[in-house]
């Protein structure tokens, strides 16, 4: 990993653990084992080294999340499987916890590469409910961005409550909770094709 990268990587980690404003040029350096003339070769200063570590989490998230949405076969495992894959709730969310630090709310550039990464996923969630749907695996009376919304706030509203807690049950059991509502509404969604025939 040359020094660009080590630096990246140490903004990235440092900002998910302390957030941005809790987080030094200096103990990105300390961290990366980059010096500071290094750094200031490859960024202008902790803003835009900020930027690029924001960037790479959003850009290491989409894929895996991408990989589940966008494969083939049944459209609600796909959903499912996104609800259930392993996380780490007690650390949060690297992108969605950048939401939080008032300096990177505050500020467009910062949150730009966010907002899309979130605006992402939630095409590929209404693309997917939108199959299951079309299948009749769920109802037409759903509202794909509604549903696509619920399934993010779950999620990250689940880190926010493992974190307070100190626990990982509450992000489970959202999860979980999420997972069995949309079995549930399935269901409904059989039988009332049964009834129409």
């Amino acid at each position: 990993m040359d020094s660009r990268a080590r630096l990246v990587q140490a903004m990235s980690d440092l900002m998910w653990e302390r957030g941005y404003a809790a987080t030094s040029p200096r103990e990105v350096r300390e961290r990366s084992g980059v010096g500071q003339g290094s750094m200031y070769h490859h960024f202008a200063g902790k803003h835009e080294l900020a930027l690029a570590a924001l960037e790479r989490n959003c850009a290491d998230l989409l894929p895996a999340t991408e990989a589940l949405l966008a494969s083939t076969g049944d459209p609600l495992a796909r959903i499912d499987a996104y609800l259930s894959r392993e996380h780490q709730p007690l650390k949060g969310c690297k992108v969605g916890r950048m939401t939080q630090d008032p300096l990177v709310a505050s500020d467009p550039v910062l949150l730009a590469p966010v907002r899309e990464a979130f605006a992402t996923i939630h095409e590929r969630l209404v693309s997917v409910i939108k199959e299951a749907i079309a299948l009749g695996e769920l109802g037409d009376g759903l509202d794909p961005d509604e549903l696509a919304s619920m399934i993010t706030a779950t999620i990250q509203g689940g880190y926010v409550l493992a974190i307070a807690a100190q626990d990982s049950r509450p992000f489970d059991e959202a999860r979980a909770g999420a997972r069995h509502l949309l079995r549930a509404v399935a269901l409904c969604a059989v039988q009332d094709r049964k009834e129409q025939k």
